[in-house]
């Protein structure tokens, strides 16, 4: 089981209005949406940041290699 945490998003009207459009579109609720992107959001930033992170490595691995000596 896990903890659920709330958060609190200000917005300015547009873009919460058309968050409530999507949401009426879809058939789901507001925080279902949000919770969607946000999942989505930190998957694609976290692989590109473990990309970057590959390319770093092996643009340094020699250097990397010496430091673990």
């Amino acid at each position: 089981m896990y903890e659920l945490y709330e958060l609190t998003l200000s917005l300015d009207p547009a873009l919460r209005h058309a968050l409530d459009d999507l949401a009426d579109a879809s058939g789901r609720r507001t925080e279902e949406v949000v919770l969607e992107a946000v999942r989505r959001y930190l998957g694609e930033e976290g692989a590109a940041v473990r990309a970057h992170a590959e390319r770093l490595a092996l643009s340094h691995a020699g250097l990397l290699r010496r430091l673990g000596e």
